[in-house]
């Protein structure tokens, strides 16, 4: 064996364990990167009956509203959630969330309950909730059957 090769295969264990760190680096700069992801509305999405869900991926929302209470249940921990009521002039009105006991948990009181009244009425909702390194946004209708 001539000191070329014995020097590669000295080498080369040193420039897999320094490649290695580097690409841990480089997925732990990218996953930390603001990214906007889209919920999409999981069947129809009512919200006043308990059944709307928003996905993307793997992460999942569950939106309900009981009591004039809306809640907004997710599969991963929140760092904040909003939630705006949208008129029919396309005007929003922002409800921040704040967390129950959990970041898997957030709620505030709105009106959407008189808003949908009991005629099955369509009202737009956005929900924007953030998770470290990323914005899951969604516009979508709720209506009670």
């Amino acid at each position: 064996m001539n000191k070329h090769t014995r020097t590669a295969f000295m080498v080369a264990p040193i420039l897999a364990v320094i490649g290695y760190i580097a690409a841990d680096y480089y997925e732990e700069d990218q996953a930390e990167k603001e990214k906007v992801i889209q919920l999409v509305p999981f069947g129809d999405c009512d919200v006043i009956n308990r059944q709307c869900i928003l996905k993307a991926g793997d992460f999942e929302v569950n939106v309900f509203d009981k009591n004039n209470l809306t809640t907004v249940n997710s599969t991963f921990p929140l760092g904040s959630a909003t939630l705006f009521l949208v008129d029919e002039n396309n005007h929003p009105t922002a409800y921040p969330l704040g967390m129950i006991q959990s970041p898997y948990y957030w709620h505030t009181e709105t009106n959407l309950r008189e808003l949908t009244g009991h005629s099955g009425q369509r009202y737009k909702l956005r929900l924007i909730v953030n998770i470290k390194g990323g914005r899951y946004i969604s516009e979508f209708y709720t209506k009670t059957k």
